[in-house]
C-alpha cells in the first residue's frame, strides 16, 4: 500500500468514526446541534399550522401536524431559558424529534445543515455556558472557531416543564 493508499483508507476510517449531527440556531448567539440519531426530519411550517393549547407552559406552542400525527411543538430557546422565538414570524422551523417511542417538534431560529465530530470532542459544558443549560447538553464543541452545543434529546423529552412535574 503506498502514501496515497493510506491516507485515504486513514480519512475514510476517521469519517465512519464521526457522529452525524443537525447543526441549527436556538438565537442570534447561541449555535447547537443534537445527535442525527434522534432527527426524525427538519420542516418548515407556517405559524397557522400549530394549534395553541390552553393552561400549557410558555414554550408548548401547541400542537402540529407531522405526516399524519399530532406531536408537541415545542419553543426549544424557551424552554432553555434563552431568549422566546420572535412570534412575528410568518413561519416555523422545526425538528422533528423521536426518542423511544415520544416525538416532538422541536421550533427553533435557524436550522444551519449538518456536521460531524468525534464523540471526543464534546467537552464539558460547566463553565462554559449558564448553569440552567446545563442539565440539557451532553457538552460543548469548538468548531471552525464556533462553540457549539451539543443538546441531549433525552434530558430535553424528561424535561419536568414537559412532564408538567
Amino acid at each position: 500500500m503506498n502514501n496515497t493508499q493510506m491516507i485515504l483508507t486513514a480519512k475514510k476510517t476517521k469519517n465512519n468514526l464521526l457522529d452525524g449531527y443537525l447543526k441549527f440556531q436556538l438565537n442570534q448567539q447561541t449555535t447547537a446541534v443534537l445527535s442525527m440519531k434522534h432527527t426524525q426530519e427538519a420542516v418548515i411550517f407556517p405559524i397557522e399550522a400549530v394549534t395553541s393549547m390552553p393552561n400549557m407552559p410558555a414554550c408548548i406552542l401547541g400542537l402540529m401536524n407531522w405526516r399524519s400525527r399530532i406531536i408537541w411543538a415545542i419553543d426549544l430557546p424557551r424552554l432553555l431559558n434563552l431568549e422566546a422565538l420572535d412570534h412575528r414570524l410568518w413561519q416555523y422551523n422545526a425538528i422533528v424529534i423521536k426518542v423511544e417511542s415520544l416525538l416532538l417538534g422541536l421550533v427553533v431560529q435557524e436550522i444551519k445543515g449538518t456536521t460531524k465530530f468525534m464523540p471526543d470532542d464534546i467537552r464539558s459544558p460547566v463553565g462554559q455556558v449558564a448553569s440552567s443549560l446545563v442539565p440539557y447538553l451532553r457538552g460543548c464543541v469548538v468548531q471552525q472557531e464556533e462553540t457549539l452545543l451539543v443538546l441531549d434529546a433525552q434530558a430535553i423529552v424528561d424535561s419536568s416543564i414537559l412532564r408538567n412535574e
